[in-house]
């Protein structure tokens, strides 16, 4: 089963908790030999969820974008655990830049076109990249899983 993850950044320490806890859960309903999830490894729910992945005995692959894959693939103090993650993979699909024919920084289309099923991290505000990537997902048929746990918090901003 090849598993996507979308979810919002910045979330608080409270809603870390909260949500590492419900992605464990969701990971481990799935086969560890039959798990493949698939991931941006954008800070936050798309790390832990990968970091869930691999403890539960799955494989993880990463979508880069174009620009990302100019720019090193990653920025910011967490760079060394999502590098690390990267290393771990067992594939890296980096998105060739749109004047080539490639998708460019579309990491929505490319994450919603090699996943059977999604798993959302996502406050169900219409705006933002989450949302983007759920209503790309339903369009396409695939299910959807919402992680929201009472308690979360939405992001700031």
């Amino acid at each position: 089963m090849r598993v996507g993850i979308v979810g919002h950044e910045g979330l608080s320490d409270l809603s870390e908790m909260l949500v590492r806890g419900e992605l464990w859960r969701l990971v481990t309903t799935f086969g560890s030999y039959d798990l493949v999830g698939v991931t941006c490894l954008a800070t936050g729910p798309e790390t832990w969820f990968a970091q869930s992945v691999l403890e539960h005995g799955g494989k993880v692959e990463v979508v880069v974008s174009a620009t990302a894959g100019r720019a090193g693939a990653f920025a910011g103090e967490d760079r060394q655990t999502r590098q690390r993650l990267m290393n771990r993979a067992n594939a890296v699909h980096r998105l060739a830049p749109v004047e080539v024919g490639g998708l460019g920084d579309d990491t929505c289309r490319a994450l919603v076109g090699m996943v059977d099923e999604l798993i959302a991290v996502w406050d169900g505000r219409p705006e933002g990249h989450a949302a983007e990537v759920v209503r790309a997902a339903q369009r396409a048929g695939l299910y959807v899983q919402v992680v929201w746990p009472q308690g979360c918090e939405s992001p700031a901003g």
